[in-house]
């Protein structure tokens, strides 16, 4: 009887060995390995409605089909069913049309398998010393600053001239004067930035 006592034990010690065996597995399975940053979209060329995405997950909940990628960085893996099972696909470079990849769209789950982490971006320019020449009804600035920044010729876009003045007009208004009547570009560490600008209160 006691030998049967101990053999039922024993049996279920191992059953639980085996369930606990299985639920690491399952656990390590659907743990993250890796970084990276993708965005998905419905259509192809990066077009429709889009979601990005910078680690695993393991239940995307998409109502539309995915077709195209752009990865920022890591390698990644999209799956077909929820916690990354079913049939899956690696994609490592974006990728404007996912049927070359053999991926036919259907996408459950998704996570980085690791790669380079995205480049770092370039640090703001330092604060600089704005020295500035002022008057009753003018004031004149080498090189304008706001908050310890150098002011940029054009916020967005290419630094054109005429960006440049509205970027004067805007930053002598904030200062308090009514108009630019002049005002400069200089490139410097890639970026255009205001110089030589004159505000004045007419």
């Amino acid at each position: 009887m006691r030998k049967n006592l101990f053999a039922g034990l024993a049996g279920g010690g191992l059953l639980v060995a085996t369930s606990l065996g299985a639920a690491f597995a399952q656990s390590d399975r659907m743990a993250p390995i890796g970084q990276g940053d993708a965005t998905i979209y419905r259509d192809y060329n990066f077009q429709g409605p889009a979601v990005n995405v910078t680690r695993a997950e393991a239940d995307m909940r998409l109502a539309w089909p995915v077709r195209s990628i752009r990865v920022r960085s890591g390698v990644w893996e999209l799956c077909a069913q929820r916690a990354y099972q079913g049939r899956c696909t690696r994609v490592a470079a974006t990728e404007p049309d996912l049927r070359k990849t053999g991926f036919d769209g259907r996408l459950a789950s998704m996570r980085p398998m690791g790669g380079p982490p995205a480049p770092p971006r370039p640090p703001p320019p330092p604060p600089v010393n704005d020295p500035s020449l002022r008057g009753m009804s003018a004031e004149f600035r080498p090189t304008p600053t706001q908050g310890g920044r150098r002011v940029p010729a054009c916020e967005r876009g290419a630094a054109t001239a005429n960006c440049a003045a509205q970027s004067a007009q805007r930053y002598c208004r904030a200062m308090g004067w009514t108009r630019a009547a002049h005002q400069a570009m200089r490139t410097e560490g890639g970026r255009a930035y205001l110089v030589d600008v004159l505000c004045v209160r007419s």
